[in-house]
């Protein structure tokens, strides 16, 4: 259409400058212009050839063939850029989820070498690497493009507004590709910096995990059977304890023995306490300053006819049942004392927190360091029920191994913290010869 525009007015001019070389034009004339259809223009009004290149279109339409094309290719750039960052979404949550592994159980074959990042559809390092050959690719080609129109096209012969134009549509093109281009190098090393991070952590919870499948295929305990151990509480603290995994069921009687040594002065603090919400000292067996050992249920006191703090092996056991409160205390296998009233219809509640060596004045803490036992301990179990005297002079005397019910004395049962050791503990018979 600019061609055609351009001739009538080069037309328009030339006979105009013709009309005047011929004669002047009356002052006061009008000129009268009429439109003139195409195929009549030839015949009345020629038209300057316009140049065309082997019947193609001519360059200004072939330039805005270009821009249009060029727009479509990066509209198409932009739509492939966000399905990428999906893409890169999608990467970053399953990412997380991996992350998120290490409170989950792992699903892993052994041997067979399987890559815990598998489940990805490839590398995000080659999608940006590709998108941004892509875009390179897009920038060669809008330049071999202009090359081509230097070399084709005569800027002279286009208007200044349109090759100006084009000059601004072409480097806006070239700005917004290199922006995208540094965009997608920028995520490119923010990916790879969360990948790595996020592989690290999983690799690092994954080792932890084999090593924990590996202490298990060694076995349950380090020492030769599971309760051939002892608890070393060697200072007066308020941060070294044991604590028994296990907790207690509902209790209407109990027998609670254990081994222990010690020569703390004074008092040998608190071998072993259980507190619930509601009541820190539910069960609870002290021996704080120069009181006797006390044994405190729900509370309440009862004095027991113990004597423990000679830095030798003894052997303790104390039963108790809601039905009157009767109790009864063990040293060595002996019976040395016996009382009723003690919390009596109270059952012992459950879901509390057992711990070894200290006493307790919240459920699993706010210790005080003058009640703390100072010795070790070996062999410590409770029944649900009121032992026989006979079974209880059996145990200590190393007849007889009977595990509690309820809570047994195994190394994976008891945990210690604060600097309390597990150390191998002396055989029943080389205890009895410390008696």
């Amino acid at each position: 259409m600019l061609p055609v525009v351009a001739g009538l007015l080069l037309a328009v001019a030339a006979g105009g400058r013709g009309a005047a070389g011929e004669q002047e034009s009356p002052p006061g004339s009008r000129f009268v212009c009429t439109s003139l259809p195409l195929d009549a223009a030839g015949a009345g009004c020629p038209l300057p050839p316009v140049p065309m290149q082997g019947g193609a279109l001519p360059p200004e339409e072939e330039l805005k063939a270009t821009v249009l094309q060029l727009r479509e290719t990066v509209l198409q750039q932009k739509e492939t850029i966000g399905s990428q960052r999906e893409a890169i979404r999608e990467l970053t949550g399953k990412l997380s989820r991996c992350e998120s592994a290490d409170g989950k159980p792992w699903k892993k074959e052994m041997g067979k070498g399987k890559d815990t990042m598998g489940d990805l559809p490839r590398d995000p390092a080659q999608v940006i690497d590709q998108l941004s050959r892509t875009m390179q690719t897009l920038k060669d080609r809008l330049e071999s493009l202009e090359h081509q129109l230097r070399a084709n096209v005569s800027y002279a012969a286009l208007p200044n507004d349109l090759r100006e134009m084009l000059q601004r549509r072409l480097g806006d093109l070239e700005r917004q590709l290199l922006s995208k281009v540094a965009e997608l190098e920028d995520e490119k090393s923010l990916l790879h910096n969360e990948t790595s991070a996020h592989r690290q952590k999983t690799e690092t919870a994954l080792n932890a995990l084999l090593e924990r499948v590996s202490e298990l295929e060694k076995g349950s305990s380090a020492f030769k059977s599971p309760d051939e151990f002892k608890v070393s509480l060697p200072l007066r603290t308020n941060y070294l304890y044991g604590k028994i995994k296990k907790t207690l069921p509902e209790l209407y009687a109990f027998t609670v023995c254990l081994w222990l040594r010690s020569s703390a002065s004074p008092g040998i603090g608190t071998p072993f306490s259980y507190a619930v919400p509601g009541q820190a000292n539910e069960i609870v067996l002290i021996e704080w300053g120069n009181n006797p050992i006390e044994l405190l249920i729900n509370d309440k006191v009862a004095q027991l006819p113990l004597f423990i703090s000679d830095g030798k092996w003894h052997h303790i056991c104390i039963t108790w049942t809601t039905r009157d409160g009767m109790w009864e205390a063990f040293q060595d296998g002996e019976k040395l004392g016996t009382g009723e009233n003690l919390a009596p219809w109270h059952p012992i509640k459950p879901g509390g927190v057992l711990i070894l060596g200290q006493e307790q004045d919240t459920v699993g803490g706010r210790f005080d360091a003058t009640q703390a036992f100072v010795g070790e301990m070996s062999q410590f179990n409770i029944w649900d029920r009121v032992l026989k005297a006979e079974d209880i002079m059996n145990i200590a005397n190393c007849s007889t191994n009977m595990p509690g019910n309820i809570i047994p004395w195994v190394d994976n049962n008891v945990d210690v913290f604060g600097g309390a050791t597990k150390w191998p503990v002396e055989t029943c018979e080389e205890r009895l010869l410390d008696l």
